[in-house]
């Protein structure tokens, strides 16, 4: 069960219209007709985005009169920030070797630079 709600997360975060309406919603709740008028597609296209958000647990939704109201639900995005943290731990740790090696490169070239070039010998 965890899998599918981590793959619709996933799926849901892939499409750049849905990661704008969660930005919206961090913001605070809105009303579907609110968030609609903030994208250049139909009320439609963006109820279909609202239900994709729903089925990955992304949005919650609940009426209000004849309004449904839209809130951010950040738990989900938990899965994806633990899986992100793999890969920083990765790009951190080659970071940091990378970061060693160029520090004594420089050491080492500037230690080279600042010794007197050898004295050639001349030969009569």
């Amino acid at each position: 069960m965890k899998s599918r709600i981590r793959e619709a997360t996933f799926q849901a975060l892939a499409d750049p219209t849905r990661r704008a309406v969660l930005d919206l919603l961090r913001r605070g709740s809105q009303p579907a007709g609110q968030i609609a008028q903030a994208f250049p597609v139909s009320r439609p296209a963006i109820s279909k985005h609202l239900r994709l958000l729903r089925r990955a647990h992304l949005v919650r939704e609940h009426r209000q009169g004849r309004n449904r109201i839209y809130h951010l639900n950040p738990e989900p995005l938990r899965a994806v920030d633990s899986w992100i943290e793999q890969y920083r731990q990765f790009w951190t740790a080659n970071l940091a070797s990378l970061k060693s090696f160029v520090e004594a490169e420089y050491a080492r070239e500037a230690s080279a630079a600042s010794q007197p070039p050898p004295r050639v010998r001349k030969h009569k």
